[in-house]
This record gives structure tokens, C-alpha cells and sequence, in this order.
């Protein structure tokens, strides 16, 4: 059981960090700032796990992705109708939002209330 609990708490990094990497292949943009920092800043924590980045850093995803679920509820409400791609957009895009910000929360429980060794 130790084991499982010690793989969904080293899991969000890693989840979080595969998200940056989708979203920068598929802004096709090839020099994407905000990617490179989110990127640099995912790598950086997953080796060296600082307590201050591992708090803000989801704060920031977590803000972030509430207001693209607001920027999603309101280009949904464009569609006159409730067809094939309003569904396709409602339903992807609430399960990349919600994903991102449950496991942003999980990233955050982590670092803000659980013991750590490593160093603020």
C-alpha cells in the first residue's frame, strides 16, 4: 500500500508535465516561452521538489485552467445548436481542464500539507 501511495504522489509532476509538452506541440508554435518555462519549471521540481515552487506552481495551473473552463463555457454557448462538435468540444475540453485541476490540487495537497524532506 505504501507503494501505491508513494506512485499518486510522485504522479502529478509527471502528468502535469506530460500536459505542457501537449499543450506546446499543439499550439505549433516552435518557440513557446510559456511552455518552455512551465516545462523548465515541471523538470526542475521533479528533481529537486521544492516546497515553494510545488505550491505555486499548481495555484498558477489551477487559476489557469478555470479560466480556460470559463473561456470553454462561453465559446460553447456560441453553438446554436448542441451538435456532434459542440459535444466534441464540451466534453474534451471539460476533461482536459478537470483532469488538470484535480491533479494540480493533488500536486499542491502534496507540498502544502504532507511532511517533507526536502529543503523550502
Amino acid at each position: 500500500m505504501k507503494g501505491l501511495k508513494k506512485i499518486s504522489l510522485d504522479l502529478p509532476e509527471y502528468i502535469l508535465l506530460a500536459a505542457v509538452v501537449f499543450y506546446w506541440f499543439s499550439a505549433a508554435i516552435l518557440i513557446n516561452y510559456v511552455a518552455i518555462m512551465l516545462l523548465i519549471g515541471f523538470i526542475l521540481q521533479i528533481v529537486f521538489k521544492f516546497r515553494i515552487v510545488g505550491i505555486v506552481l499548481p495555484i498558477l495551473l489551477m487559476l489557469t485552467s478555470f479560466y480556460m473552463l470559463l473561456a470553454l463555457i462561453s465559446e460553447f454557448n456560441e453553438f446554436p445548436t448542441f451538435n456532434y462538435e459542440a459535444k466534441k468540444l464540451l466534453f474534451v475540453g471539460l476533461a482536459i481542464f478537470m483532469v488538470s485541476m484535480l491533479v494540480s490540487g493533488l500536486m499542491f495537497f502534496k507540498y502544502a500539507f504532507l511532511p517533507s524532506k526536502a529543503k523550502a
